[in-house]
């Protein structure tokens, strides 16, 4: 069994900031790419940004280039998210997402989710 427990989401005046977290934990062989993605009420989930354990790099989404940063822990097994320069828009439930080999083989996990909320 593999769990992904996210924290630090809450309530930020805009252009304040917040770090997110993700730690996965279990069964956990090796994680291939770990990532965030936040839907908003009415919206489709949609990717924040990801990256590849190995060294392959980062992707965001356009909308939040230049002020959000993806990084991941020294144990690989953690993802964080600093966001900057926060927006109204970025509010979303963002969750965690990670590609990974558990016991079994590939396998994609999903965090319960942890709501970001950016005041005017």
């Amino acid at each position: 069994q593999v769990q992904l427990v996210e924290s630090g989401g809450g309530l930020v005046q805009a252009g304040g900031s917040l770090t997110l977290s993700c730690a996965a934990s279990g069964s956990v062989l090796r994680i291939v790419r770990m990532g965030w993605y936040r839907q908003a009420p009415g919206k489709q989930r949609e990717l924040v940004a990801s990256l590849f354990t190995n060294g392959g790099g980062a992707n965001y989404a356009d909308s939040v280039k230049g002020r959000f940063t993806i990084s991941s822990g020294n144990d690989k097994n953690t993802v964080y998210l600093q966001m900057d320069s926060l927006k109204p828009e970025d509010t979303a439930v963002y969750y965690c997402n990670a590609h990974l080999y558990n016991y079994v083989g590939p396998d994609e996990y999903w965090g319960q989710g942890t709501q970001v909320t950016v005041s005017s």
